[in-house]
């Protein structure tokens, strides 16, 4: 049975977020900077030690603030605002900072609070992966990687992995991790290989 894994990435603008994804899907990367405007979903196989993956990639523009949960008089809320839909039942949340601008982080780490104050109170912990992009631009960084890491681990309990979309270092590593860490047991306690199955579905994309 192939189990489908939804997946949301959150960032501020110009964080390369969609860099990341289509990099992993595609292999490629574009030095022009295009503003995400609309919820972006992929939907992409993997093959981690053999077995098949679906998942959903649901590459989200900027957001003000994450939805709340339901309130009695409202039940749709969450389904009124276009580019928040379905983002409160996914299985990850990628949330992307640049390692060189101090306010990406500022908004991924007001982000990540808001998802634990809004999320349904009892249902299992849903794993958040903190991603520090442009790692090609380590010597611009403003905020040293061992304090991020010692936060964000420590502190915050997610977890932790810099990457560069430019030159595509880590990004397997990254999407490798978040299966591990959404309870794939095929993928716990061995050494993990991924491959993407670009033929299958390449051209799946959906803008919505």
């Amino acid at each position: 049975m192939v189990a489908t894994f939804k997946i949301a990435v959150l960032g501020a603008q110009g964080v390369g977020k969609s860099a990341i994804v289509r990099q992993f899907l595609y292999n490629e990367f574009s030095e022009v900077c295009v503003p995400t405007t609309a919820r972006r979903v992929y939907l992409p196989a993997v093959v981690m030690n053999g077995h098949v993956h679906d998942l959903q990639i649901m590459d989200f523009p900027p957001i003000t603030a994450f939805p709340p949960g339901l309130i009695p008089l409202c039940p749709l809320q969450e389904w009124a605002d276009v580019c928040c839909r379905g983002l409160r039942s996914v299985h990850a949340y990628i949330l992307v900072y640049d390692i060189c601008c101090f306010d990406s982080f500022e908004y991924i780490k007001t982000i990540r609070q808001q998802i634990l104050e809004t999320r349904v109170i009892g249902t299992s912990e849903t794993p958040i992966i903190i991603v520090g992009n442009k790692r090609d631009l380590q010597r611009g960084r403003v905020i040293p990687r061992w304090n991020v890491s010692n936060l964000v681990k420590k502190t915050w309990k997610c977890g932790y992995i810099e990457c560069s979309a430019k030159y595509n270092w880590h990004i397997l590593l990254l999407f490798s991790e978040l299966l591990k860490s959404v309870g794939c047991a095929r993928c716990k306690h061995v050494h993990t290989t991924i491959r993407f199955q670009g033929a299958l579905r390449r051209n799946r994309c959906t803008i919505m």
